[in-house]
């Protein structure tokens, strides 16, 4: 690439060896602009790639700009965690789905286990315990956001993918669809606060997200995610659209 179109230096790289998918969590910097990017890529037992997906978060191009982002190393999900304290995979599976049932349902409810320091990025922007950020819901940690139901606007989370799990470090990479209808303009959070509805019109948020989990709980969460046509169908569902929960 030229000066203006390279790589930037976040490189956040982990793996699940049982079943041959690698992830990067890094950023492109093209005429200037830095913009958040997920990488996975699926490789035989023989070295071949055989899947690769990636996304590019380019600000312009999308339904919701995060202002200031930062692309820095989070220790804490590159720690390993000591052996005697891993879970298996399948809790780790649970507990990942459990944040997207939780997202999807928002209600108050908790299908998920939340560690007290959890934090979530976003593109970049980090949208737990930042009162800076545009949303007042920021403020709050990852549990308290979701206690009071904030995202009622979120109508489904489908096409959900958890290809990769990497125990030694209790992180899981996850994919899926966030579709938006756009048609609730007030509603009422679990502690009878009224609230307007930022989002009016209908688009789809297609994520690649990872998910830390430590002492049963999800402590990081780092997503990215792009915009794309409403209700746009999975390219890896093979069985169908993939509109179930």
């Amino acid at each position: 690439m030229g000066d203006d179109n390279r790589s930037g230096a976040y490189d956040f790289r982990f793996c699940d060896p049982e079943t041959g998918q690698i992830g990067l969590f890094t950023t492109v910097i093209e005429s200037g602009d830095e913009s958040a990017a997920a990488l996975r890529l699926g490789v035989t037992t023989a070295g071949e790639v055989c899947e690769a997906e990636l996304i590019v978060v380019r600000q312009r191009d999308e339904a919701l700009h995060f202002p200031d982002p930062k692309f820095e190393a989070k220790p804490v999900m590159e720690a390993f965690v000591p052996e005697a304290e891993r879970v298996s995979r399948e809790r780790l599976l649970t507990l990942a789905n459990g944040y997207f049932a939780t997202l999807e349902q928002n209600d108050g409810q908790l299908f998920t286990a939340f560690h007290p320091d959890c934090q979530r990025v976003e593109n970049g922007t980090q949208t737990t315990n930042n009162p800076a950020f545009m949303l007042p819901i920021a403020k709050l940690g990852c549990e308290a956001q979701f206690r009071l139901g904030w995202y009622r606007y979120d109508d489904r989370l489908r096409a959900r993918r958890f290809p990769l799990v990497d125990v030694e470090r209790g992180l899981v990479m996850a994919h899926g669809f966030i579709d938006h209808r756009g048609v609730l303009e007030r509603y009422t959070l679990t502690d009878g606060t009224e609230v307007e509805s930022h989002i009016r019109r209908p688009p789809t948020f297609y994520l690649s997200e990872v998910f830390k989990i430590e002492a049963g709980a999800i402590r990081q969460v780092e997503a990215n995610f792009i915009t794309v046509p409403y209700y746009m169908p999975s390219p890896w569902d093979t069985q169908g659209q993939g509109q179930g929960r």
